[in-house]
């Protein structure tokens, strides 16, 4: 059952993370995500980067809280959005914007489609007017985009 908790936390994740994409970090927390739109930013770092504790700091206490009642389902939506968090900064961070080079000629059509749909996001330097606000399902045409690329 736990493994099950761990998962449908993963999965639910995706459509939060599009909701707190369009809705808070295009919203009122623009000022912490505005600069990686338009990359005006001193050093390695963004203020965008903030998100990264705004969204630990609720699986951190999920995960104590969750530990210190026997290992609760609280403790396994915690990992749940650990994992999703995790994913997050290897898919995003990693390979799409290649802070650390990893993965940067790959031919893979579901990471080629991942990639394109967040360049179509980034194309927006403004916080109205976006598209493709979730993270590791975008918008179908991208899939077929590179799908039919592979099969031809």
């Amino acid at each position: 059952m736990n493994v099950l908790i761990l998962l449908a936390t993963f999965f639910s994740m995706e459509g939060l993370t599009w909701l707190i994409h369009r809705y808070v970090m295009h919203g009122f927390l623009w000022v912490l995500h505005k600069d990686h739109h338009d990359h005006r930013h001193d050093g390695p770092l963004e203020k965008n980067d903030y998100f990264f504790l705004i969204f630990a700091l609720p699986a951190i206490v999920l995960m104590y809280a969750g530990s210190r009642a026997h290992f609760n389902y609280l403790f396994f939506i915690g990992a749940g959005v650990s994992l999703y968090g995790m994913a997050y900064f290897f898919v995003h961070d990693i390979f799409i914007h290649q802070r650390i080079r990893f993965l940067s000629r790959t031919q893979n059509p579901y990471l080629l489609a991942i990639r394109r749909a967040h360049k179509q996001h980034h194309k927006h330097t403004g916080r109205e007017d976006g598209e493709c606000y979730g993270f590791l399902w975008v918008p179908v045409k991208y899939f077929r985009m590179y799908f039919q690329k592979k099969a031809a």
